[in-house]
Parts: structure tokens; sequence; C-alpha cells
């Protein structure tokens, strides 16, 4: 706990060239929650503390960055977001008509997986009115 204590308050960048894109990607989702949660926090303040309710979650929001941008430059954490960026790299990504082809396909399948499901439950519901399980 002591060395992730000492982590926080370091401002160097661990391996500062590698797995930039991911790194500066997880720390915006993470302050966009950030965000998000001292938003709430300030609009249920202003109800009951208005004196505090900017102050408090502003605090809270300069902490969190503060934590997510340590966070992402932790060196296991780091190291992990590294290798995520290099296996990204290596993914083979579809050309734009390959894409659209296989949209294609995905849509015409789910339409006509919708057209048998709502033929068997029209089946199965005129057979329950017909035996009398279900009233008209």
């Amino acid at each position: 706990m002591n060395a992730f204590l000492q982590e926080l308050v370091q401002t160097r960048i661990y391996k500062r060239s590698q797995g930039r894109i991911t790194r500066q990607v997880t720390f915006a989702a993470m302050a966009i929650a950030l965000i998000a949660v001292a938003y709430r926090l300030a609009d249920t303040m202003s109800e009951t503390k208005p004196a505090l309710y900017l102050g408090v979650p502003g605090l809270l929001l300069l902490v969190g960055v503060w934590i997510c941008y340590r966070i992402v430059n932790l060196p296991a954490f780091a190291d992990f977001l590294i290798s995520v960026e290099a296996e990204m790299n290596k993914v083979s990504w579809p050309s734009r008509g390959e894409l659209y082809r296989h949209s294609i396909v995905v849509l015409v399948v789910l339409f006509l997986l919708t057209v048998v499901l709502f033929g068997f439950d029209y089946a199965w519901a005129a057979l329950f009115v017909k035996l009398n399980v279900i009233p008209r």
C-alpha cells in the first residue's frame, strides 16, 4: 500500500512513448466518469448545502483527475495498456466494402429471425386461442 501511495505523488510518466493512445483514451474515460459524478454531487449539494456545492465536488474532481492520471502511469497498469495497444495494432480491420457487406448480412439475418419469431408467436397464440387456453 505504501508503494501505491508513493506512486500517486510522483510526476513522472512511465514509458512515455509507449501505449500513448490507449492511456489517453483510458484516462479520458475515467475523467468523464469523474466529471459526471462531480456534477451529480454538485447538483445534489446545491439543494442541501449551498455553501459547499462547488467546493467539495471541485476538490473531488481535482483529486480524482490526478489519481486517474497517476493510475494510467502505474507500471503494472501502464504495461497492460501498452500491450493492449500493441495487440490492437495487430488487428486486421475490414475494408469499408467488407464492413458494408457484413452489416447488410447481419441486418438481413436479424430481419429474417424477427419474421420467424413473429410467425412462431402468431402460431402459438392462434393455437392457444383455439384451445381456449387464453381468451380472445
